[in-house]
């Protein structure tokens, strides 16, 4: 089996995307198709309303998890972008703990924010990167939802050039 080069991951916001949800969800791997009735049974059980990140807390939300995963993880960011209901991240895979680098990553930002409620939904989402060609197709893909934004495609110093 080849090495993993990169990982993708991707971490919602509380309350923004439900098992049911109209754009699909996934659970232990298996993908499912929209049910209103579960959706609408999950937000009724939800003890806080949906949290989304202010359209001005962006950058330093980007901030606050670059930070720490260089500092506590030594973890090489590829390419990031936060978005009001998610942050996509590529990091180089090496010796990372997938695990750990999520938990850091929500704790920077609850930490940063240090909101009196949930701010991170349950869980997250790692696509594994073998190959150079999924590594940029992953880095364009996260570079675009920031340029679609009207941001810089790299808009933190942490970010680390990847291609040889």
């Amino acid at each position: 089996m080849p090495r993993v080069q990169a990982i993708l991951f991707t971490m919602t916001t509380y309350g923004t995307w439900l098992r049911g949800d109209a754009r699909g969800w996934v659970d232990k791997g298996v993908v499912f198709p929209p049910d209103p009735v579960l959706e609408s049974a999950d937000r009724a059980r939800m003890a806080h309303p949906e949290y989304r990140f202010p359209e001005d807390a962006w950058f330093q939300v980007g901030q606050w998890v670059g930070k720490s995963l260089n500092e506590r993880l030594h973890a090489s960011i590829l390419a990031m972008t936060v978005q009001s209901w998610h942050v996509h991240i590529v990091a180089w895979a090496g010796e990372m703990v997938v695990g750990d680098f999520v938990k850091c990553t929500k704790d920077a930002v609850r930490w940063g924010l240090r909101l009196n409620r949930p701010i991170w939904g349950e869980g997250y989402d790692k696509r594994y990167c073998y190959n150079t060609a999924v590594v940029r197709a992953r880095v364009e893909y996260v570079e675009r939802h920031n340029l679609a934004r009207g941001r810089p495609s790299k808009p933190w110093d942490f970010i680390v050039p990847w291609e040889t």
